[in-house]
């Protein structure tokens, strides 16, 4: 498999380090830089410019074709080439073969490089707040770093074979306060090859597509194989970023669906994805909207799906013990009460979004009036994690507690279907004037997922919606707004394209409400348009065209679901 580095950046398991082809933005030339996803999406964060040279320091063009283990730097000179291979989560090796290598730093703050033994070259980011080593394997290495006042002007590192010979080898590695040097190194097959049995075997524990979406199955599987972060500052485990592009963080509900997909093969790496927010729940019961290394972001909040997520995991596993159930019960327990507690202004017993981001559908018509906004999803996700919290407190033997979550559960329920079926619809409205929302967004087909429990008339006339053509349904799934909206937008976020949690939460509701054949219908376009598009944040509905990020995981993880579920 080789994907393009404008799109998906080459890296791995368990680092912070990428590599992307980057435009030309401000001083920032076009070309091959090694980036760093530390401090989350507020920090682009490309560290070195990476260029091939001629015996004579010239730069020479190549092509990059990078796989899940190696990226390789062809030139139209054969045999001249580079390759670059990310060995470990701190290490990015290099060798050259005919040509050398150029790594230019831009310098900013107080950035800086020293020699801090022969051979290696320690490069101080106060902009990425890390440290890199140049580590001179074999060849020469030449440094250009002018002095001014209180840090490096320039850095620029230059990597060229030793007379006689035609190959350059070096390292750069990555530490945040003290380097220790590497006793021995591996030779470069031994290392690569490492590298790519270690993607092989995450590959072979990815869940199975059918044949025909194989190439796909691939990238999926690269994508969040690449993705996953180490357990530093913030990340109190494992986790798995929503991209290296971009989107460097965690929310706090996209986490749930990389959870869905990994639970059947690699539960306990599920399980920390799971209970990752809730590891930083604040006391109040909120957990945070997202999370990176540096810090988490309270401004906002994510829909509780967690409790739909907990039950469709505790269904496909037997990882998840009496052990795990204490675990996540009691920050459940705050996670609900937040809602009905903090988010109720109106006291009518349905809580409220403050804003779009606090739906997940960031501009959905929904809050086309104004906030804070009623909608019938969240009233639905709260009922299906109460149904949860009652099973729980049941196996715990908290008795009174399961019966308690039960009456809950029904309450609300009832209360949900008196508030938002209107005029043989759900609606979304305004909290406390209760003005119903503009637009036909499919955010109020979510209770869907509640199935059986809603009357037949209402199943039937959501089935009804999610079956038409001329409004929801393209030939590449469901648009998030219908098409035939006046708010309809091809690349309007949630305004029209498709995504990949919208559709996975109405797919499993339209197994739910026991339509399987829409499920597997819509799971089959949605997959057959990703094994096309690529696993992009969104796509626009009708052509089925990538949009946004490109290598996001919540879209790859749900391209593993429904893949497996619903087509094999």
């Amino acid at each position: 498999m080789n994907f393009d580095l404008n799109v998906v950046p080459f890296s791995r398991r368990g680092t912070f380090l990428a590599i992307s082809e980057l435009p030309e933005a401000g001083e920032r030339q076009e070309g091959l830089y090694l980036r760093t996803v530390r401090g989350g999406d507020d920090k682009f964060g490309e560290a070195f410019l990476i260029e091939l040279l001629d015996k004579h320091g010239q730069f020479i063009p190549y092509e990059a074709q990078a796989s899940p283990s190696l990226l390789r730097l062809d030139t139209d000179s054969a045999p001249v080439y580079a390759e670059v291979c990310m060995t470990d989560a701190h290490t990015v090796r290099f060798r050259t073969k005919g040509c050398g290598l150029r790594l230019t730093f831009r310098t900013s703050a107080y950035d800086y490089a020293y020699e801090h033994s022969v051979g290696n070259w320690e490069v101080n980011s106060f902009t990425h707040e890390c440290r890199f080593m140049l580590i001179s394997l074999t060849g020469k290495l030449q440094m250009e770093v002018p002095w001014d006042k209180i840090k490096s002007s320039r850095i620029v590192a230059e990597f060229s074979p030793e007379e006689g010979t035609d190959s350059v080898e070096f390292a750069v590695q990555e530490f945040r306060t003290v380097w220790e040097p590497c006793e021995s190194w591996a030779p470069w097959e031994q290392a690569a090859g490492a590298v790519r049995e270690e993607f092989d075997a995450w590959l072979n524990a990815s869940l199975t597509v059918p044949e025909r979406w194989q190439a796909g199955r691939e990238l999926a599987a690269y994508i969040t194989w690449s993705c996953l972060v180490p357990d530093e500052g913030c990340l109190t485990r494992p986790a798995m970023y929503m991209s290296k592009n971009w989107m460097t963080n965690i929310w706090s509900w996209d986490h749930c669906f990389n959870a869905m997909a990994l639970v059947r093969n690699n539960p306990k790496l599920a399980w920390d994805q799971f209970m990752i927010f809730f590891d930083r729940q604040n006391e109040s019961g909120l957990i945070p909207d997202f999370i990176n290394d540096k810090y988490e972001l309270w401004n906002c909040n994510k829909p509780p799906i967690h409790g739909w997520t907990l039950a469709w995991m505790m269904q496909r596993t037997d990882f998840i013990k009496e052990s795990h159930l204490r675990e996540v019960y009691g920050p459940l327990c705050r996670w609900t009460n937040w809602w009905f507690y903090y988010r109720d202004h109106d006291g009518d017993g349905i809580p409220q979004y403050n804003h779009g981001n606090d739906s997940g559908w960031d501009n959905s018509t929904a809050f086309n009036n104004g906030i804070p906004v009623e909608s019938p999803d969240l009233a639905t996700f709260l009922i299906l994690q109460i149904e949860v919290l009652a099973e729980i407190a049941g196996l715990l033997g908290l008795t009174d507690e399961s019966a308690a979550w039960r009456r809950l559960g029904e309450e609300t329920l009832e209360r949900m279907l008196r508030h938002f079926w209107k005029g043989g619809r759900f609606i979304a409205c305004r909290s406390g004037t209760h003005e119903v929302s503009e637009g036909d967004s499919l955010l109020l087909f979510v209770p869907i997922l509640l199935g059986k429990r809603l009357p037949q008339h209402i199943l039937q006339s959501l089935l009804e919606g999610l079956r038409d053509e001329s409004r929801f349904l393209t030939p590449n799934g469901w648009a998030t707004e219908s098409v035939k909206s006046p708010y309809y937008t091809p690349d309007g976020y949630w305004r029209g394209p498709i995504w990949a949690p919208s559709t996975m939460l109405l797919v499993e509701g339209a197994a739910a409400a026991g339509d399987i054949e829409l499920a597997r219908e819509v799971s089959h376009r949605f997959c057959s348009m990703l094994d096309k598009s690529g696993m992009a944040e969104n796509f626009d509905a009708l052509t089925g065209e990538g949009l946004r990020d490109r290598a996001f995981t919540w879209t790859s993880s749900v391209f593993l679901i429904l893949g497996h579920e619903y087509t094999t």
